[in-house]
């Protein structure tokens, strides 16, 4: 029977592709999302994975969820906490508003899911987590306190919490993309994005595809051995 993996934020962007390349790889894959029906919809007509709406930085939401696809598929064996959103601003003008809901979507996911899914994990000795973060929670960014904040956090709780559960074969490690060719990236002016291509040594954008290779690597039942780790997929732009 294949491994069931969540992959929040799946139906979009990097989570998008995350979730192809889990299925692909054999997985019974669920991704979640919070608001976008009709992209929800495409992406479950096109791939054949289950879509479920819900709130990541909602606890109470989260734990309906996961009870929901235990019942429905099963335990949870492979988790990508890849939900994020952006609320850019200077600190002058970022509201309290804000930061709470970017911390709360971004690292307060993380919290979540992890929590309801962990037990389970420890007693099927067996867990793959992968928490994505960013280069700007690793090198920092103007206009982002909020963001890299969130992303910094992703970085630490991914280090402790693979302490708690490397005795109980659970690994748990972190990607931090750099810029990647999505519809977010490439909203950004055209002038601002070509100035943030000259910063990458291997001169373009990622791709999608590139996160989601990592995220197949680290979640195979042999990647045993690697847990505690971030993971810098950004063509050299911030070397770690």
């Amino acid at each position: 029977m294949s491994r069931v993996a969540l992959v929040t934020g799946g139906t979009r962007g990097i989570g998008a592709e995350i979730s192809r390349a889990l299925k692909e790889a054999g997985r019974t894959v669920i991704a979640s999302y919070a608001g976008n029906d009709e992209a929800a919809r495409a992406f479950n007509a096109e791939t054949g994975i289950k879509a479920m709406k819900f709130d990541a930085g909602d606890f109470e939401a989260c734990k309906a969820a996961i009870d929901q696809i235990h019942n429905e598929v099963g335990k949870i064996e492979i988790l990508v906490n890849n939900a994020g959103i952006t609320r850019d601003a200077t600190l002058t003008r970022l509201t309290r508003d804000m930061w709470d809901a970017v911390i709360d979507t971004n690292l307060g996911s993380c919290f979540n899911l992890c929590k309801l899914t962990f037990d389970d994990m420890r007693e099927a000795k067996f867990g793959r987590i992968v928490n994505i973060g960013s280069i700007n929670g690793q090198a920092g960014q103007y206009g982002q306190v909020n963001y890299a904040a969130a992303k910094s956090g992703i970085h630490g709780f991914t280090k402790a919490l693979a302490q708690e559960g490397a005795r109980y074969g659970i690994t748990v490690n972190a990607i931090a993309p750099g810029y990647v060719d999505t519809e977010m990236v490439r909203a950004v002016p055209a002038d601002v994005l070509q100035k943030i291509i000259a910063r990458i040594p291997m001169g373009r954008l990622g791709h999608a595809d590139d996160i989601a290779r990592g995220v197949v690597f680290l979640t195979a039942d042999d990647a045993d051995f690697i847990t505690g780790s971030t993971v810098s997929i950004n063509g050299g732009q911030h070397m770690y």
